[in-house]
């Protein structure tokens, strides 16, 4: 009996699948506004020097006399004037400022609070010979993201997806609160880096418990589930961003409620698949007849016992215990050729995703309808990626949505600057592209590992993604050299990765593999399957080619 009748005995997709489906993915809600949250905690509104303490506006001719100004007449951002300046303005209303000397703002900003009246740019000065600090505070947040993909995915397949969901939920709360009331800004930086950390972690371990409760049939729902939360999520932010535009008080909101999940996460239920590679058996069976009885199949739970575990599971126990090793990813072929594959995979994903968004800017609407955008994208994009993916698999689903980002990407990089329609049409098109691609790579990767390695793979290829991210603003200062150079590097990286997908196996309808061996074994049927299809062309090829001599 494979474990998936095991799950199909005890009620298959029953009250229990669901109910713990829906309470572990709805954290991914406030998941999608951390990772995004700077875009508003983070603005920059409009600014000009503050003139000196002793200055006496009402003589020296108001505000505007201490305030050089830019070529397009605007005030200076990081300037002014040493001594007020009363001279006329010439056509362009310049004149009077070019002539004055001018210095850095000694005396600290004024800042149009308008519609951000608080951001931590704006409590800290992060600006002019500072403004290298904002960017700071979110890649310190990219960096935790990769420490936690690699530190929790390690400890999630040693201690368990449970107790570290638990504890991600309990240390995003906490570091996210303390954020909101840090009281400077490498205060701010370290929570955020915590949160980052935790973030991560909850992402993956929400995807891999899911997957491990739920029968072969219902995998892609269910990833496809987790896809739109996130997606909702977008939403949700724009809306709370715009309702509260305090940046503390938004800080503070997207936090706490990881307070209730937290506390609800005690009464999930471990995966017993997990607690089966790790060999203990009456954890397994104990799990199994708690999710009978809350299916209403108690009379299935019971006719469960140690003996039918043992002989259905005994693959498991007799290879599967002691391999959950961040080494076996590289020292075991078969799972070294996954390894390899799924990097190219979540590093062209998130390298294209961040070059993209970066592009995306240009919009010009208010920053919370760009928000909105990036989530209506995703809707479409990841409906088409399910239905692919629950009829013709995740192979081509996996290549398509690379490729067709990539061609949208290249496309866009010779299109002349003045079709902004086309422009903008091919941008949104490329990241819906991506966001299904995301959400393929998430379900493909947990189906390829093994059990005892899956949360260790998910984290490898996270980690990757977080490079990929980080990696991409580097990108652009090509630019410099010639203004399409970064354009056609983001669309070339997701083409070329589109053919590692080749490589890979078809997990459609397949059950997860627990074990090394059941990788190793998927793959010797795949060569098989290959040598077969080669021996079948080589008839063909010679009966055209008798034809051809005829």
């Amino acid at each position: 009996m494979a474990f998936n009748d095991l799950l199909q005995q005890v009620g298959g997709v029953g009250r229990f699948q669901w109910t713990q489906v829906i309470l572990v993915v709805l954290p991914l809600l406030l998941m999608a506004s951390h990772n995004t949250l700077q875009n508003f905690t983070a603005a920059i509104p409009t600014h000009h020097c503050r003139p000196p303490a002793d200055a006496n506006l009402s003589k020296d001719g108001g505000l505007e006399a201490w305030l050089p100004r830019d070529r397009r007449g605007q005030p200076e951002s990081c300037l002014r004037f040493t001594s007020p300046q009363w001279g006329p303005p010439s056509a362009n209303g310049t004149e009077a400022n070019v002539t004055g000397a001018t210095e850095p703002c000694t005396d600290g900003w004024i800042y149009n609070n308008s519609i951000f009246p608080s951001t931590i740019v704006t409590e800290w000065d992060l600006v002019c010979s500072h403004r290298a600090l904002r960017p700071l505070a979110q890649s310190l947040y990219m960096v935790g993201v990769l420490l936690g993909a690699m530190v929790f995915g390690y400890l999630a397949d040693r201690l368990g997806r449970r107790k570290i969901l638990i504890l991600n939920y309990l240390q995003t709360a906490v570091s996210g609160t303390c954020a909101a009331f840090a009281p400077n800004f490498p205060t701010y930086c370290t929570f955020r880096l915590l949160s980052g950390m935790s973030l991560a972690s909850i992402a993956l371990n929400c995807m891999t418990l899911n997957m491990e409760w739920m029968p072969i049939h219902t995998r892609a729902c269910v990833g496809t589930l987790s896809g739109y939360v996130y997606s909702l999520g977008q939403f949700l932010l724009a809306g709370m961003a715009y309702a509260v535009p305090h940046w503390r008080h938004l800080q503070l909101l997207v936090s706490a409620p990881f307070f209730a999940f937290f506390i609800y996460s005690w009464f999930f239920i471990e995966s017993a698949r997990w607690h089966a590679s790790t060999g203990r058996l009456d954890l397994t069976l104990r799990s199994l007849q708690r999710v009978a009885r809350i299916n209403g199949k108690r009379e299935e739970g019971a006719k469960l016992n140690m003996e039918v575990l043992q002989a259905s599971l005994q693959k498991e126990l007799t290879t599967g215990k002691g391999q959950a090793s961040a080494l076996e990813l590289l020292r075991c072929p078969a799972l070294r050729h996954l390894f390899l594959c799924l990097t190219m995979l979540w590093f062209a994903t998130s390298f294209a995703y961040y070059g993209l968004v970066m592009d995306l800017q240009g919009f010009g609407v208010s920053i919370y309808l760009i928000q909105v955008i990036f989530g209506a994208v995703d809707l479409p994009a990841k409906l088409v990626c399910f239905l692919v993916i629950n009829n013709l698999g995740r192979r081509p689903a996996q290549m398509a949505s690379l490729l067709l980002a990539g061609i949208c990407i290249l496309v866009n990089g010779v299109v002349p600057q003045d079709q902004s329609i086309v422009r903008t049409s091919l941008a949104v098109l490329g990241k819906g592209c991506l966001a299904a691609s995301f959400n393929c790579i998430f379900l493909y990767t947990g189906e390829l590992y093994p059990t005892m390695i899956r949360q260790m793979g998910m984290g490898m290829g996270s980690t990757m993604a977080r490079v990929g991210s980080i990696v991409s603003p580097l990108v652009s200062m090509t630019a410099e050299l010639y203004p399409s150079i970064p354009v056609f590097i983001y669309g070339a990286v997701p083409v070329a990765a589109s053919a590692a997908v080749t490589l890979l196996p078809e997990t459609l309808g397949q059950p997860l593999p627990d074990t090394v061996l059941d990788v190793e074994n998927r793959r010797g049927k795949l060569r098989r399957q290959q040598q077969e299809q080669q021996k079948q062309m080589v008839p063909l090829q010679a009966s055209a080619q008798e034809k051809n001599g005829l």
